[in-house]
């Protein structure tokens, strides 16, 4: 018999009273919108790589103060192929931080590079600038910032730290559209970075879906012939490339997403905020908002408890939804076990990820909701009864 493997977009059950996500109230606030939007491009007779893809890497492009874009199918190919079209191959490494979701380190291995752990700042979750340089190499070429949970890195300290070492930096922007660092677009920053449309995300598509934007015109030119097998023009590949095209419909359903993000960037805040102000338990370790003019935009919010079986469990019991993001550092993943990190030097990242718990935030969450959520987190306790 063959197995079906499955991979859940939102963990919760129908029976909770506050769902960790519901991604089908989207859709139901604006069915005769999406729809029409599917029917718009259907219609068409252009379904990959046609306008609607163009019009959506120029977005992107503009929004990020950039030389082009390229749209691609996932956001993990986003980072690959970035980091591709920049050079990076094997016998590089690539500096990046391990308690990240799979797919950033993923993407490293895509491009036959090594990935390399630097440890995390304990308040932001995201990496540590200092720690980072440390980590440097000969071997070393290139930094891959994750900007966590909608948070992002310190990007002026880590920038000045690659142009003094001569390394390309691609941002991972998977969680973090419309964050900013010193009043500029995270994502803006690196030579290039990579954003995701996984459904889940601030913007998300109705599959999956990714974007890679480039300072220079020459690397999102590449971006975009790597995407297409390598092709200069249609059956003439000029370099090894793959399969990696953002189709129209997805590419769509993203441009009808974009002219929304503000709104729900805002809900996602409105949220945040009143966890921030009315969870009031000394076990729950509430996140940092913003440190040093970076502000993040809540992809997640993520608290730190001891005991976080109990509290999962306990927050079952009062029917909140929740999540782990993410369960394991990365190097502790079998798959991954080549790499022969033991954590030893990572002393914060194993701390933190062994305590992160993700409550339920999303834009349709309703106040009632809200505040169920701060009853249960409230009302629990470290002591066993």
């Amino acid at each position: 018999m063959t197995q079906r493997i499955t991979f859940p977009i939102t963990t919760y059950s129908r029976t909770m009273s506050v769902p960790f996500n519901d991604l089908s109230r989207r859709y139901e606030a604006h069915a005769s919108e999406i729809n029409a939007v599917a029917k718009r491009v259907l219609q068409s007779g252009y379904y990959v790589l046609g306008p609607e893809v163009r019009a959506l890497e120029d977005r992107f492009a503009v929004l990020m103060n950039a030389g082009g874009a390229a749209g691609v199918n996932s956001g993990t190919d986003a980072i690959a192929i970035a980091l591709k079209a920049l050079g990076v191959g094997p016998d590089d490494e690539v500096i990046t931080v391990a308690n990240t979701c799979t797919p950033t380190v993923a993407a490293i291995r895509m491009t036959g590079a090594m990935p390399v752990f630097a440890d995390i700042d304990r308040e932001t979750f995201v990496i540590d600038p200092s720690d980072l340089e440390h980590r440097i190499t000969p071997r070393t070429k290139a930094i891959v910032p994750v900007h966590l949970y909608g948070f992002p890195a310190d990007m002026v300290r880590i920038n000045e730290i690659a142009l003094r070492r001569d390394l390309i930096v691609v941002e991972d922007c998977a969680q973090s559209i419309g964050a900013t660092v010193a009043g500029s677009p995270a994502g803006s920053f690196g030579h290039a970075a990579a954003f995701s449309f996984y459904p889940t995300k601030n913007v998300g598509a109705f599959g999956d879906g990714g974007m890679i934007v480039a300072k220079d015109p020459a690397i999102a030119a590449r971006a975009r012939r790597i995407r297409m097998y390598g092709e200069e023009k249609r059956y003439e590949a000029v370099e090894e490339g793959m399969n990696s095209r953002l189709d129209e419909l997805q590419a769509a359903l993203v441009a009808w997403g974009m002219e929304r993000i503000d709104a729900w960037n805002a809900r996602r805040n409105e949220i945040a905020m009143r966890y921030k102000e009315s969870i009031k338990n000394s076990a729950v370790t509430l996140p940092t908002q913003v440190q040093d003019g970076r502000e993040g935009v809540w992809h997640l919010f993520v608290v730190r408890v001891a005991e976080r079986t109990r509290f999962i469990e306990h927050l079952k019991k009062e029917g909140v939804g929740s999540s782990i993001h993410y369960p394991a550092p990365v190097f502790e993943q079998s798959a991954y076990s080549f790499l022969n990190e033991d954590g030893s030097t990572l002393p914060i990242t194993k701390e933190v990820v062994s305590k992160v718990v993700s409550l339920p935030l999303f834009p349709e969450l309703t106040d009632k909701e809200v505040g169920l959520v701060v009853d249960a987190v409230n009302s629990y306790s470290q002591t066993v009864e």
